[in-house]
């Protein structure tokens, strides 16, 4: 084993993916290529059972996700089981469908947060990205009514050539709409977003223009809102610790129960991922397979196995290593010691903006 079990510390964080089923169809969406389908959800009951495992394993807060979580005709019920599992709760939605009576309906069911993808501060472009006309409107209501109940709310933005140029507009609509927070995310180039990689990546010269100008805005908003940036990994010298390292902070549930180190490790193919119906959460985490077949550092090989950085970012991204290489036991090839660090440049400089969307199932 890569790590002794005892040594473990608790996850602090769980995504639960309740279901694959979204109204959207965003050009980068990170759910895998093969959704799982409606009829292999797991149920209320096996739920809340696996939120209570979280919480006595010492999970801290639960994200409620999926696709559109709000499929779920038992989302309030889910809701209030995570509530009272002491579990601190973020809905992270589309806002498509979540109309003011539900979202108080999840409010008394003990919601915390409300975290909503806004794909653009303009309503054309917003809704040209989701693949779905309206859903900007759906967006700033469902905001509107996250504010007036006083439920805390992060606006969630997707960073990519065709929005990057309205990054301040972003911010000040997240300000406006009584926003705590905004998450500046460049895409990541994994599932979904592969095909759409020439479309969506910005050039060098506007993504390190977008680093300095986010920087300047925290500055200016100090104070008034939050402002977390995700950098973009193909035009930086070192990787970031893909989720603060494999198999060290977080897991993931997908909608049929498997458990995951993070949400894209179904890319990476021979891993063997343990399900909630068979073992406890407890178990899963300290000695799946899967959890176990990159953490620490002993499953390295160089540069990375050497280097000064390797107790810093565990090597990077597993899954981008395989996608881009086709190895995930490789550097990341975003490090600039990567032999294979040309690659990561050469794709990044492949697109031109021109080319049309790809969309999930259209």
């Amino acid at each position: 084993m890569a790590n002794d079990a005892k040594a473990l510390n608790p996850p602090l964080g769980m995504l639960a993916e309740l279901t694959h089923r979204c109204p959207l169809a965003c050009p980068y969406c990170s759910n895998p290529l093969k959704l799982e389908p409606r009829d292999t959800e797991l149920d209320t009951g096996t739920w809340v059972r696996v939120f209570k495992e979280a919480a006595a394993l010492g999970v801290l807060q639960v994200h409620l996700s999926g696709g559109e979580p709000a499929s779920r005709r038992d989302l309030e019920e889910l809701t209030a089981a995570a509530h009272e599992a002491g579990l601190y709760t973020n809905l992270i939605t589309s806002a498509v469908g979540v109309n003011q009576k539900r979202i108080a309906a999840l409010a008394d069911a003990g919601l915390d947060h409300v975290q909503i993808s806004i794909q653009d501060s303009k309503p054309e472009s917003a809704d040209r990205i989701a693949g779905y006309e309206g859903a900007y409107r759906q967006k700033i209501a469902l905001a509107e009514a996250v504010s007036k109940l006083r439920l805390l709310l992060t606006v969630n933005a997707v960073i990519h050539r065709h929005n990057i140029a309205r990054i301040p507009e972003m911010i000040q609509m997240a300000v406006d709409l009584g926003a705590q927070r905004i998450e500046i995310a460049h895409v990541q180039y994994y599932g979904w977003a592969v095909p759409n990689r020439a479309a969506l990546m910005p050039g060098r010269k506007e993504a390190e223009a977008a680093v300095k100008r986010i920087e300047e805005l925290r500055r200016d908003y100090h104070g008034r809102i939050v402002i977390d940036a995700v950098t973009p990994d193909y035009f930086a010298k070192f990787p970031k610790a893909c989720m603060g390292g494999w198999g060290k902070r977080s897991l993931n549930v997908t909608p049929m129960g498997r458990v995951l180190p993070c949400h894209a490790a179904e890319s990476i193919p021979g891993l063997e991922f343990w399900n909630v119906r068979d073992h406890s959460l407890a178990d899963i985490w300290a000695k799946s397979p899967a959890f176990e077949a990159f953490r620490g550092t002993a499953w390295m090989k160089e540069p990375c196995l050497s280097c000064a950085h390797k107790e810093r970012d565990f090597g990077g991204c597993r899954c981008q290593a395989f996608a881009v290489l086709g190895d995930a036991r490789a550097a990341d090839p975003v490090c600039h010691l990567s032999p294979q660090h040309a690659r990561m440049v050469e794709l990044a400089e492949a697109g031109t903006g021109d080319e049309p969307f790809v969309y999930r199932g259209r």
